[in-house]
């Protein structure tokens, strides 16, 4: 026993004795392992950091998009539907109607192909069944509507209560789950990236300091000046790292600023748009339930929402989710000057009914004239509509640029610094065969 111990002190001893080539195999052991994870690490998690922007980018994204486009286009078909119980029988106003129906129909197309979207992305398919169940009833009841004649206002009643204690309540919650799940895509992939520029700091630092000391190292054993092929893989390494660090960096500050001065900003304008027109719809209902005040009541309450926001679900309102870095002062105010005007034909309309003057107040709401409601609330659409359209455009130009700054970064890795693991070894082959 004290033989085997004695061996292993002098095996140790020579290991570490600068004379001999041990403890040049040390050193190069421990630099090529260095590299090695090095390369495994910054390959695994940019191959990683890629993926979760290619999944915000193609389902988390989408999806939250999808479920905004879904309540509103609930929100619209509802409200044409009292466009076209308003209308009904009226020559005069056919051309509101067929409007009405055109576009319902468009809303009916838009919310089957949103369904259709959200079915294929997400986990949550028993409230989308049921949402497509109680779809299949609001329909029939707008078919009842639209044939009942007289008891047109019936029916309507009961597929708009349909629609804002089902239908909308779980739209909702499909939009604020992938909302919930957008934000997790985000929060993973800022994990990973935080991983990524960690361990590339860390590994990348050790690997050059573990170059550079291999390289004085061998200059003063062994009388030369430079290692051409220990400086080429300093060269490489820093040139790898460095670039890999910056684009991490690069394209988390591109997603995260998009996210918030395009991505969020479009969601909450999204939602601003589908109360707008559910508040629009308010007013018909009014007219269509012989002037319940509920329904007055109810528009007072969404339109201070977009324009004072407050405790509701625009905070800030119309101004603050119009508003942003790229939109003009004038575009964000015509926005909410445009749905006051709307508010004030909301208020001539009800003083018409209330005075007694339906026919003249069912004009006013549907007329397609400049100073008719439905004039002034599609003027206010359009603004809406062109910044929510600049909005979603600039995200997916950020998508666009984050993927293309990650593209080949997978690999990149592997041939650099595959190379450089080759360089390692062949740079001290000779030194190594001088003890031969």
């Amino acid at each position: 026993m004290p033989a085997v111990l004695e061996a292993t002190r002098i095996a140790a001893r020579r290991a570490v004795r600068p004379e001999t080539p041990a403890r040049l195999r040390l050193w190069v052991a421990v630099t090529v392992l260095t590299a090695v994870a090095l390369l495994a690490s910054l390959s695994l998690l940019m191959a990683r950091v890629q993926e979760q922007v290619r999944i915000i980018g193609d389902e988390a994204a989408p999806q939250a998009a999808t479920a905004a486009d879904l309540y509103f286009a609930l929100s619209d078909m509802d409200a044409q539907v009292a466009r076209m119980v308003l209308t009904a029988g009226n020559d005069d106003l056919a051309g509101s109607q067929i409007d009405a129906l055109g576009t319902y129909q468009e809303r009916s197309r838009q919310v089957d192909a949103d369904l259709q979207k959200a079915l294929t992305t997400t986990t949550d398919r028993a409230a989308l069944q049921q949402l497509a169940t109680d779809l299949a009833v609001y329909r029939e009841r707008v078919w009842q509507t639209l044939t009942a004649g007289d008891a047109a206002a019936g029916y309507y009643t009961q597929a708009t209560n349909l629609l804002h204690l089902n239908l909308l309540p779980a739209a909702q919650h499909l939009r604020d789950s992938s909302t919930e799940r957008l934000s997790d895509a985000y929060d993973r992939k800022s994990v990973t990236q935080s991983w990524a520029v960690t361990l590339a700091v860390v590994l990348g630092v050790a690997l050059v300091l573990l170059l550079l000391i291999l390289q004085v190292w061998l200059a003063r054993r062994f009388r030369r000046v430079l290692n051409p092929a220990l400086l080429l893989a300093t060269v490489l390494t820093v040139a790898v790292v460095g670039p890999a660090i910056v684009v991490l960096g690069l394209q988390g500050a591109v997603l995260d600023d998009s996210r918030k001065t395009d991505l969020q900003p479009f969601l909450a304008l999204s939602q601003a748009r589908a109360i707008s027109y559910d508040a629009a719809a308010d007013t018909s209902r009014f007219l269509i339930s012989d002037n319940l005040a509920y329904y007055d009541d109810d528009f007072r309450r969404k339109s201070t929402c977009l324009t004072a926001g407050g405790s509701c679900e625009i905070p800030g309102g119309l101004s603050t989710v119009a508003g942003g870095p790229d939109v003009s002062p004038y575009d964000r105010d015509q926005v909410l000057t445009r749905w006051q005007t709307y508010q004030k034909d909301h208020e001539r309309i009800i003083g018409l009914a209330r005075s007694g003057r339906t026919e003249e107040a069912v004009g006013t709401l549907t007329g397609i004239r400049r100073g008719d409601a439905s004039f002034d609330f599609s003027y206010y659409d359009a603004a809406v509509d062109e910044i929510a359209t600049a909005r979603a455009d600039a995200y997916d130009r950020a998508l666009h640029d984050a993927k293309t700054v990650l593209t080949g970064w997978p690999w990149i890795p592997v041939a650099v610094l595959g190379l450089v693991i080759l360089l390692i070894p062949l740079a001290v082959r000779r030194r190594f065969a001088e003890y031969r």
